[in-house]
C-alpha cells in the first residue's frame, strides 16, 4: 500500500473504523458499553493487548513462519500470541486494579477471542505493511475501538432513562443507536477519501 502512516493513522481511526465500518469486534462492544468505566477499561485492555499482539505476530510472521513456508499456522500461531498477552493483562488488573477486574467480568478473558484483534494482525500481514505501519494500523484501530466504544457506552448511558417502549429496551435499542452511529461514521469515507 502507498499510504504515508497519517493516512494508515486516518483509515484505521474513523474511515474503516473496526467496529462500525468492519463490524468485527461486536460481542465486547455490545457487552461492555452499558458504562463508560468499564467502556474505557475495556478500550486500554484492547488497545494493549492490539500493539503488543502487532508487533508479536509481525516479527513471528517474517522471521518464523514465513521464511520456513508455515504460513498456514498463521491463524493457530497468531491466536496463542493473543491469548498469552491477555492472561498477562488479565494477571496484572486482577493484582492491580481489581474494581476494573471485577466491572470487566467474563469480557476480560473474551479479548482472547476479539476478532478485532485477530483481524488486525490479520490485516497488517495482508496489506504487506512494515513494522512501522503495522503500529501506525494497530494504534489507529485501537483508539478507534476506544473512540467508539465509550461513545457508545456515553448514548447507551442516556438511553436507560430515554422514554422508549419497552419492547425496545436494552439490546434493541443498542443495536439500533449502533446502526445510527455507524451511519454517522460512513460521512468519514467521502471527507478523506483514504480507503483500506
Amino acid at each position: 500500500m502507498n499510504l504515508n502512516p497519517a493516512q494508515i493513522f486516518i483509515a484505521a481511526f474513523l474511515v474503516n473504523n473496526i467496529l462500525l465500518m468492519r463490524y468485527i469486534g461486536l460481542c465486547p462492544f455490545f457487552g461492555v458499553s452499558a458504562a463508560g468505566s468499564t467502556a474505557t477499561g475495556m478500550s486500554a485492555a484492547v488497545m494493549f493487548v492490539m500493539l503488543l499482539a502487532t508487533w508479536v505476530t509481525w516479527i513471528l510472521f517474517h522471521a518464523v513462519l514465513a521464511p520456513l513456508g508455515l504460513v498456514f499456522l498463521r491463524t493457530a500461531v497468531f491466536i496463542l500470541v493473543i491469548a498469552s498477552l491477555v492472561q498477562f493483562v488479565e494477571m496484572f488488573l486482577k493484582k492491580y486494579v481489581r474494581t476494573l477486574y471485577s466491572a470487566m467480568g467474563i469480557y476480560l478473558p473474551l479479548i482472547t477471542t476479539n476478532c478485532a484483534i485477530l483481524g488486525v494482525t490479520f490485516l497488517n500481514i495482508d496489506y504487506s505493511f512494515n513494522l512501522l505501519q503495522s503500529t501506525v494500523f494497530s494504534v489507529g484501530t485501537g483508539l478507534g475501538f476506544g473512540l467508539v466504544i465509550i461513545l457508545f457506552a456515553a448514548i447507551r448511558e442516556r438511553l436507560e432513562d430515554a422514554p422508549i417502549s419497552k419492547s425496545f429496551k436494552g439490546y434493541p435499542i443498542a443495536f439500533v443507536a449502533a446502526s445510527l452511529v455507524s451511519l454517522a461514521f460512513m460521512g468519514f469515507i467521502g471527507l478523506f477519501g483514504i480507503s483500506l
